[in-house]
């Protein structure tokens, strides 16, 4: 399929989807429920339900929410909060649980109660490694209730669960020109480019070595200018420079590094910033796929597991990323992630050697996005599977 094609529609007819989010990190998990939320309604006109414990980090992320309503209705999807005790509710036609929730004891019994058991869902962590394709699929009859749950993997390959991308992302992002990037920065209020300056988001977990990485740039032999979202890790570079933020508008000057806070963004002004900065420093999972739609040079940051398990999962991503990329270029990107991730020190040959090989990333991202394209998205595989099981 031609990367700025848009798939015909897999199910004709709208049916309710109820979807569980337990927010666990802030921000990756509500951000994937809200973007597949967003992308089911829109894209395919399914009637959504979506149910967060925790709306503030929802509103984070789109600012029109009420966190204290416990039911509102936003871009046509109902969000509600979910509470103990669980409220009396019918469940939808497909049953969406996001990340391994556990859902209300009151809502399970309640599908049992429907004329036709929903399409019970989980859908599970991204994840490259080769046991995915084997797994995804794979349905679970519960042990004393008629209900089976079909676990749904997204990933990069066939076989696999997909990736979201809404139908108009790759055209989006091929029309965005330098004119629209300078809209944008003028947008966040940013200053006009230095001469060979690097333009740099960053999006990470709270022991990121950031020490060491504004050390190195503060003494780059070109200038750096980062862009932080206001929250912890803002905070925690104002206090590595020692300078206080009255306001967003502030920018941070020490020696070759720049440092500008903005406010949090929504979710689409986001795909543009990663759009417009030369490399983009993305967590977990929902900013990590957004990054390779956007196909500029990205670093991740994996969320942390216990005795070490996400560099396995590291590596099997770097694996199938830089496949077709150049031997230097992979062994540039791999120590750069490494020391990011904390598998190795960070120093500034090792910034300095992936940053040289931003013009080769840039063809291949290029590249790994158009295999990405390829395949059917995340929202659209959903859509396919429910109607065909109902």
């Amino acid at each position: 399929m031609p990367d700025n094609a848009c798939p015909a529609s897999p199910f004709s007819r709208s049916v309710q989807w109820d979807i569980f989010c337990h927010v666990i990190d802030n921000f990756g998990d509500i951000g994937v429920s809200w973007r597949l939320a967003r992308q089911l309604q829109h894209d395919y006109r399914q009637t959504v339900r979506l149910w967060v414990d925790d709306l503030n980090s929802l509103a984070r992320m789109a600012p029109q929410i009420k966190p204290d309503l416990p039911r509102q209705l936003f871009r046509n999807i109902e969000i509600c909060h979910w509470l103990s005790p669980f409220p009396e509710c019918a469940p939808g036609d497909v049953v969406l649980e996001m990340f391994a929730c556990t859902l209300p004891d009151a809502y399970v019994m309640a599908m049992t109660r429907k004329s036709r058991a929903p399409v019970w869902i989980n859908l599970d962590y991204l994840s490259a490694e080769d046991w995915v394709p084997a797994y995804h699929g794979l349905r679970s009859p519960h042990p004393r209730l008629p209900l089976t749950k079909t676990f749904f993997f997204p990933g990069f390959v066939p076989g696999t669960g997909g990736l979201l991308r809404e139908n108009d992302l790759i055209r989006r992002r091929a029309d965005f020109d330098e004119r629209k990037a300078q809209q944008f920065w003028r947008s966040i209020g940013a200053p006009e480019r230095a001469a060979r300056e690097c333009r740099v988001s960053l999006f990470c977990y709270e022991h990121a070595p950031l020490k060491e990485l504004i050390a190195i740039w503060t003494q780059s032999p070109t200038p750096v200018f980062l862009i932080v979202p206001q929250g912890r890790i803002a905070d925690q570079v104002a206090a590595i420079l020692s300078a206080r933020l009255a306001h967003s508008g502030n920018v941070i000057t020490s020696g070759r590094l720049s440092v500008k806070i903005i406010p949090f963004l929504e979710q689409t002004q986001y795909d543009t910033l990663l759009w417009a900065c030369d490399l983009n420093f993305v967590r977990g999972e929902d900013s990590f796929v957004r990054a390779q739609w956007a196909g500029k040079p990205f670093v991740w940051h994996i969320y942390p597991q216990s005795e070490q398990a996400h560099w396995k999962k590291l590596d099997a991503f770097l694996r199938i990323y830089t496949k077709q990329m150049p031997e230097n270029v992979v062994y540039a990107l791999r120590k750069f992630w490494h020391g990011w991730n904390g598998m190795a020190e960070i120093g500034p040959s090792a910034w300095q050697d992936y940053r040289d090989c931003f013009p080769v990333l840039e063809g291949g991202n290029a590249a790994w996005r158009q295999t990405l394209a390829a395949q059917h998205d995340l929202a659209f595989n959903l859509v396919q599977f429910a109607g065909n099981q109902l």
